[in-house]
């Protein structure tokens, strides 16, 4: 799903990035690379406005969970008119084959903690929607694969899996996985893709894997999230370059 355009009117200055992290360190490595910061707060969403490798942008530590998320997506669309949103930060692994360090940029996502079958609806399915699948966009799905690829990060496109539930449980994993077909998990991504697509704002879901969503790494967690969160920032820091080039 793409916006008509992601670039500003001839006349007009150009229409800032939006980028959403969760976490302060999600966020923090892109906001110290800033330039001609302004600082902002909006309903508990805090932001920084300014310039970041030469293009105008907006990054917003939205808090975990999917109200929060929800909540800063919108306020970065009413309030700074965003161009689109980039969400970046960590996720754990559903699949044996996507490991630490590792980059999933998401096709797609999906809220699998919805479940309202018992009204008709598919599992994962919002009451309202068509689909189970919040589209992302692939005009900026593509540079943040050429960004990987550039920053030597291996990288997966598929299906994300979002909900408010910290997956640590082995069988509950592997239902995910098996039942949405998703790469990975998370706590933000699908409503974020979700507001995006009732407002026609492209969106775009970038996560490095931090742990294997199955309790085994807790104590090691801190650690991995950190140079999750730098891998993910060298990525979006080089994917906006790319597209504003």
């Amino acid at each position: 799903m793409d916006a008509p355009s992601l670039q500003g009117s001839a006349t007009d200055a150009p229409r800032p990035w939006g980028i959403i992290g969760a976490m302060d360190v999600e966020v923090q490595l892109l906001a110290d690379a800033m330039e001609q910061v302004r600082t902002h707060a909006f309903g508990g969403c805090r932001c920084a406005s300014g310039v970041l490798d030469g293009a105008p942008c907006v990054i917003a530590q939205c808090g975990v969970g999917m109200v929060h998320a929800a909540a800063c997506t919108q306020m970065l669309i009413d309030r700074f008119d965003v161009r689109a949103v980039v969400n970046t930060g960590v996720a754990g692994s559903l699949r044996k084959d996507i490991h630490r360090k590792e980059l999933v940029i998401a096709t797609e996502a999906l809220n699998w903690v919805m479940d309202v079958q018992n009204l008709g609806y598919a599992a994962g399915q919002t009451p309202g929607l068509d689909t189970p699948f919040l589209p992302t966009s692939d005009t900026i799905n593509r540079q943040a694969l050429a960004a990987a690829r550039a920053e030597g990060v291996t990288a997966h496109c598929g299906r994300i899996a979002s909900g408010d539930r910290f997956v640590r449980d082995a069988a509950e994993k592997e239902r995910i996985a098996e039942e949405f077909d998703a790469l990975c998990c998370e706590m933000e991504g699908a409503a974020i893709a979700q507001i995006c697509a009732a407002n026609d704002v492209p969106c775009s879901i970038l996560r490095v894997i931090s742990d294997n969503a199955d309790g085994a790494d807790e104590e090691d967690y801190p650690t991995f999230e950190k140079a999750a969160a730098r891998t993910c920032a060298a990525i979006t820091r080089r994917m906006i370059r790319l597209l504003f080039a």
